[in-house]
């Protein structure tokens, strides 16, 4: 779940969401707001449950996916992610779920990197993000056909370093996941 919002900030005052989609992954709404003069508005939001994002560090590799994303409609080279879809789960349970099921490892260690929000514009997306540490293997559970379909590979510290400066890394929950876990070792 995402952290709560406000229901004022600067005086602008949430006043209501009417539903205008009610989807498997998503929800939009119709967002109904009140401006510090008084005036109402009307925004189009996209509601999410939030998700985690696990940076999957063994050794001096790090574990990726490279997965087909139908809205962009090609591949992403990313860290181990997924939707917060059981109610009332932890983020940290999550994380560890998600990389048992996606590339079958799982963490003896969990910790927290800290979070973003993805596209504010619109959306109300949260990632949890976080590094996962002494990984043994566990059988996957793929999760749909683009699961079903990624690879897993293994990039060493120094390629990951490269490919934040490159461009091969485009998504944004890894390149702040893997930049922070950089950071984090002095690299």
């Amino acid at each position: 779940m995402n952290p709560d919002p406000p229901t004022s900030v600067s005086g602008f005052t949430h006043v209501a969401d009417e539903l205008i989609y009610d989807g498997f992954v998503i929800d939009v709404v119709n967002g109904v707001f009140t401006t510090p003069e008084g005036e109402r508005i009307h925004r189009d939001i996209v509601r999410h449950p939030g998700a985690v994002g696990v940076v999957a560090l063994d050794g001096d590799e790090v574990v990726l996916v490279r997965q087909y994303r139908p809205a962009i409609d090609d591949e992403l080279l990313e860290i181990p992610a997924g939707k917060r879809d059981i109610e009332g789960e932890p983020p940290e349970r999550t994380a560890v779920r998600e990389l048992e099921e996606e590339v079958g490892l799982r963490p003896a260690t969990i910790e927290r990197l800290g979070g973003m929000y993805c596209s504010v514009g619109f959306c109300d997306e949260y990632i949890h993000l976080f590094l996962a540490t002494d990984l043994e293997p566990v059988p996957s559970k793929h999760d749909g056909p683009e699961e079903r379909h990624m690879a897993v590979e293994r990039w060493s510290l120094d390629e990951v370093s490269a490919g934040l400066s490159d461009g091969s890394i485009t998504d944004a929950k890894s390149l702040v996941a893997l930049g922070a876990v950089l950071r984090r070792l002095g690299r």
